[in-house]
C-alpha cells in the first residue's frame, strides 16, 4: 500500500506566491540563478542556491551556504512572506504548458516505505549531491523542494482529486515560458478519502527527484538516532512530494552529443554502424518511435533502426539510451562509462534538435544523437525489476516549482 499524509505545509503569503516560487535548484546554474534573483530579494532561490549571495569564489559546499540558506529562509518566514498552514492538509498542484495539464497531489511521503521500495526507484544518486541535500535538510529543519512521484492511474483517486479542484485555489498564475501553475487545499472532508484511495495503489515510483528522497531518509537516520523519544510520527519520517498519475506524465527525450569521432572519419564511422542499425539518410531531426534514433553527422541527419531483437532482454537494456550505449557508444568511441566520460554530454529535451546542430555545426561536437522519449511505462516496469535507468534517460516538462509548499521537520 501507498501512505500518503497530511502536513502543514509553509507557502507562500497571498500575492507574493509567483515571486518567491522557483526552479528547482538543480536545473539552473550558478549564473542562471543569479540572473534570475537579480530585482527579486524573495526569489525561493536564494534559499534553495543560496552561494548565489556569496563571492564567485565561495565553496558551493562550504559551511557558509547552508547557514545562508537558513538565515534566507527564516527571513521569510520572519517577513511573513511565508506562512504555515494552520493544520494538516493535503493540497492539489496542477501544471499547464503547451495545452497539457498535470494535476497531483501534493503529500508527505513515508520514508519507511522508501526505505523499503514501496517508493520504488530507477536512478543511482551520487554522494556529493547526497551530501549536499542532506546537509540543506539539516541546516533549515525543512525539505525546501518536492520530490516528482507518479502512480499507476486509479479512478477513485481521480474522483477525489476533481471534486477538490472545484474550490477556489490558494494560487493561479503564469510563470517562465507560458506554464500555468495553480494550488488548492484539499478540503477536510475529502482528506480522508483521498489517503484511504491512494491506501489501494500497491506502489509509487520516483519520476525525479532521487536524491532528494535519499537525502530526506539519510537525515531522517540522523534525527532518529539524536531523538531519544523517537516515535515514528514525527514530519521527519516523510518526504515532501508532488504525487501524479502516470498518464498526466510528460517526458521529454534526453539527447546526446559526442566531442570528437575517436579517431574515425564520418565514412568510417557509418561502416561501423551498419551491421546493427538500418541507416537511412536526409531524416527529420526527431524520430517518431522507439527504436528510432536519429544522428547529426557531418551536416546531415541519419536514421538509425535498430535491426536485432530486444523482446528477450532486461527491461532497462531494452531502452533506446541503452543499446546506443552498447551499440554505438561503446565499440565505436570507447565511452564505457557514460557517467564520468567528459566526451560524452546530455542535452535537455526542451532545447530542441537546434542546439544539436548548432553544437555540431560549431565545431563544440563531432556528432550529435537525438533520442525517442523513454516511456513512463518503460520507468515503472524497470524499477518493478529493481533496474538502474543510465544516466539522463528522462526529461520531464513542467519543472514543478520549488517555495510552493514546505515541509518542516
Amino acid at each position: 500500500m501507498a501512505t500518503i499524509n497530511p502536513f502543514p505545509a509553509v507557502m507562500p503569503a497571498p500575492g507574493k506566491t509567483k515571486q518567491i516560487a522557483a526552479p528547482p535548484y538543480d536545473v539552473v546554474t550558478v549564473q542562471e540563478a543569479s540572473q534570475l534573483v537579480s530585482g527579486n530579494p524573495l526569489s525561493f532561490l536564494r534559499v534553495g542556491r543560496a552561494e548565489i549571495e556569496l563571492p564567485l569564489d565561495a565553496d558551493p559546499y562550504g559551511d557558509r551556504v547552508y547557514s545562508k540558506a537558513k538565515d534566507n529562509y527564516q527571513r521569510l518566514c520572519d517577513d511573513g512572506c511565508l506562512l504555515q498552514d494552520a493544520t494538516p492538509s493535503l493540497y492539489i498542484y496542477a501544471l499547464e504548458m503547451d495545452g497539457r495539464r498535470q494535476v497531483g497531489v501534493v503529500a508527505a511521503v513515508s520514508i519507511d516505505e522508501y526505505d523499503n521500495d514501496i517508493v520504488k526507484k530507477h536512478e543511482k544518486t551520487r554522494r556529493v549531491k547526497e551530501d549536499d541535500r542532506t546537509r540543506h535538510i539539516m541546516a533549515l529543519r525543512s525539505q525546501t523542494g518536492p520530490v516528482f512521484l507518479t502512480y499507476r492511474d486509479r479512478n477513485e483517486i481521480d474522483a477525489v482529486v476533481n471534486q477538490a479542484v472545484e474550490a477556489p485555489p490558494l494560487f493561479d498564475f503564469v510563470a517562465h515560458a507560458g506554464i500555468r501553475h495553480t494550488g488548492w487545499r484539499v478540503p477536510e472532508e475529502l482528506t480522508a478519502q483521498l489517503v484511504a484511495a491512494f491506501a489501494k495503489a500497491p506502489a509509487l515510483y520516483i519520476a525525479d527527484g532521487h536524491h532528494r528522497a535519499a537525502s530526506a531518509s539519510r537525515a531522517r537516520r540522523t534525527l532518529r538516532a539524536d531523538n531519544p523519544g523517537h516515535t515514528g510520527t514525527e514530519e521527519y519520517n516523510r518526504f515532501l512530494a508532488v504525487v501524479f498519475p502516470a498518464s498526466h506524465v510528460h517526458i521529454l527525450p534526453y539527447n546526446r552529443i559526442v566531442h570528437d569521432l575517436n579517431g574515425m572519419t564520418p565514412a568510417a564511422l557509418l561502416d561501423r554502424l551498419a551491421p546493427s542499425f538500418e541507416l537511412a539518410r536526409d531524416v527529420k531531426p526527431t524520430p517518431d518511435t522507439q527504436g528510432d534514433i536519429h544522428m547529426y553527422l557531418d551536416g546531415t541527419w541519419w536514421g538509425l533502426r535498430f535491426t536485432g531483437q530486444t523482446e528477450c532482454l532486461p527491461p532497462v537494456e531494452r531502452l533506446d539510451v541503452s543499446l546506443l550505449q552498447a551499440l554505438v557508444f561503446g565499440p565505436n568511441f570507447g565511452i564505457i562509462d557514460p557517467r564520468t566520460d567528459h566526451r560524452l554530454d546530455f542535452v535537455g529535451g526542451i532545447r530542441g534538435t537546434g542546439d544539436l546542430e548548432r553544437a555540431v555545426n560549431s565545431g563544440k561536437a563531432a556528432v550529435a544523437f537525438s533520442m525517442y522519449p523513454t516511456s513512463v511505462d518503460e520507468l515503472m516496469a524497470i524499477s518493478d525489476d529493481n533496474g538502474v535507468m543510465p544516466p539522463k534517460s528522462t526529461w520531464f516538462e513542467p519543472k514543478l516549482r520549488d517555495g510552493l509548499f514546505v515541509h518542516d521537520i
